[in-house]
């Protein structure tokens, strides 16, 4: 998540981006699919961003790669769903309790005092219980934020 004015923004930098936040998850989920389709069961679970749905200034690179993202979950969802491989798209939106965040925000303690940061226990939650889900009911997409996050 690299902010970058549209001026500014190189060639280099917009495909480097898209490399790490779309061509990486083409791969890894073209690799796991190659081992769940025969097994008729897996999931493969995408973790995107607001920038997967929406653009923002600064962002064009990423929110390119983000929505490009979303899009190969998408398309793998409907031709592997089929074929027992369960694929998701989860949206987190907000700052993540972990060392970045730490380093970058001083409050955090008050922020996960009032639940107001992502916390990563909570996040992995919602990943474990997307696998478990019955095939009758699968979710595609996800979006996860703290009740305080602005749309």
């Amino acid at each position: 998540n690299v902010r970058f004015g549209i001026r500014e923004t190189t060639a280099r930098i917009f495909t480097k981006v898209w490399e790490m936040a779309c061509f990486a998850g083409f791969l890894a989920g073209r690799e796991a699919a190659r081992v769940m389709v025969p097994r008729g069961r897996g999931t493969i679970l995408f973790t995107g961003a607001t920038a997967s749905v929406r653009g923002r200034d600064g962002f064009a690179a990423f929110a390119a790669a983000k929505h490009g993202l979303r899009a190969v979950a998408q398309s793998m969802a409907r031709e592997l769903g089929p074929l027992g491989v369960h694929v998701g798209h989860v949206v987190v939106d907000g700052s993540i309790d972990g060392a970045f965040t730490r380093e970058t925000r001083p409050d955090v303690e008050d922020l996960l005092a009032r639940d107001q940061i992502l916390k990563p226990e909570d996040i992995a939650r919602n990943y474990v219980w997307l696998h478990h889900q019955p095939r009758s009911a699968w979710t595609h997409e996800l979006d996860l934020r703290p009740w305080s996050e602005t749309w």
